[in-house]
């Protein structure tokens, strides 16, 4: 389970946020631009530090600061894939897959190359270089290398948002299989509801810094507030 509670200030901008969500599957951070959800996400990877509050998934506390518990970014265990691939350019999708994964101990392992190159579809491009490859085919060989650190809980960051329609199409079943596939945590963040019903169990809504709603996402975007506003319109999810 994730629990999350964090407070932070920067500028005019107050992040008042707290939630609790499973401990597998895909959770939703969703609201419009500004509303704070890259923040979230940023917190829980370390690379922002909350002015107080408490972090914890699946029993690990990474963050709490009554008890004085901050783990670096490279203690927490954390993949994280961005709104662009930040593939490296100069080496193959071998190597790049494989960067973060050397990384990870050996006895921390719990993903299997040839499994996660199977279940997102990659294993033909394994000798190609990014430049050689589609904004589909990138995202998936980002997922890719976030989940092979093996990580205790992926995020996600609008990894579709650079994609037009059908290349989103083509990427939601991998993650779908992904998420289905492996017993961690996803914190998945974007502003289309088409994207979220199609991936998420469980949708935190977010506006202005504050936590506005939580629940399913048949249960939230049966309420036109939340769904009209930043739909982007009906989306074809075909299968891999």
């Amino acid at each position: 389970m994730l629990n999350l509670q964090i407070h932070h200030t920067q500028g005019r901008f107050i992040l008042d946020v707290a939630f609790e969500a499973p401990g597998t599957g895909v959770t939703a951070l969703f609201g419009p631009s500004g509303a704070g959800k890259t923040s979230v996400v940023n917190m829980v990877a370390g690379l922002v530090r909350p002015d107080s509050g408490r972090i914890c998934v699946n029993g690990l506390c990474l963050f709490d600061s009554k008890l004085g518990i901050d783990l670096p970014p490279e203690k927490r265990r954390i993949g994280y894939v961005f709104q662009e691939g930040r593939l490296f350019p100069h080496l193959s999708v071998h190597s790049n897959l494989t960067y973060g994964m050397r990384r990870t101990p050996a006895d921390l392992r719990f993903v299997d190359f040839d499994e996660v190159t199977s279940l997102l579809g990659i294993g033909h491009l394994l000798t190609r270089r990014p430049a050689g490859l589609s904004g589909g085919e990138k995202q998936r060989v980002a997922i890719g290398r976030a989940l092979l650190t093996s990580p205790a809980m992926l995020l996600m960051d609008e990894p579709l948002a650079s994609l037009d329609t059908a290349r989103k199409a083509e990427v939601i079943p991998y993650i779908k299989k992904l998420a289905a596939h492996v017993s961690i945590p996803v914190l998945y963040v974007s502003h289309a509801p088409d994207e979220i019903r199609a991936l998420a169990a469980h949708v935190v809504a977010l506006e202005n810094g504050g936590v506005t709603a939580e629940g399913s996402p048949k249960d939230l975007f049966s309420d036109e507030r939340l769904s009209s506003p930043w739909s982007t319109g009906p989306m074809a999810v075909t299968s891999p």
